[in-house]
């Protein structure tokens, strides 16, 4: 089965046996641990991959702000080169975590029934 390019390679494809098993654990593992408490969100994974995907954009704005925001802020407390270490781990999480949404965005994609075909996006 066709899976768009983005398609977590822990998750199986849509359709696949236990694919929704797998996209569960993989969308567990992109979320606060405290997830984990709630059944309702094992037992409904379209819910699961809704709030994944809100909890993963709200990381994305708030890794922007804490960039923008990180020099002047830490620059009377920290050494230039610890400043410059702190800008350098927000400038790699901020694309993983933005390809973490468009991945989690297309889980929930196929979890509302959606079906990928080749060179349709």
């Amino acid at each position: 089965m066709y899976v768009p390019p983005g398609w977590p390679p822990e998750v199986l494809p849509p359709g696949s046996p236990d694919w929704q098993t797998s996209a569960v654990n993989w969308l567990l593992d992109a979320v606060p641990p405290d997830y984990r408490a709630y059944g309702v969100l094992r037992r409904h994974p379209l819910a699961l991959a809704r709030m994944a995907g809100h909890t993963v954009r709200a990381q994305v704005e708030g890794a922007r702000a804490g960039y923008r925001d990180a020099a002047v802020d830490l620059k009377e407390h920290l050494p230039p080169h610890v400043v410059q270490a702190v800008l350098e781990v927000y400038r790699r999480e901020g694309p993983r975590l933005v390809a973490l949404a468009e991945s989690i965005a297309l889980v929930e994609r196929a979890l509302r029934g959606e079906e990928f075909v080749e060179g349709r996006r």
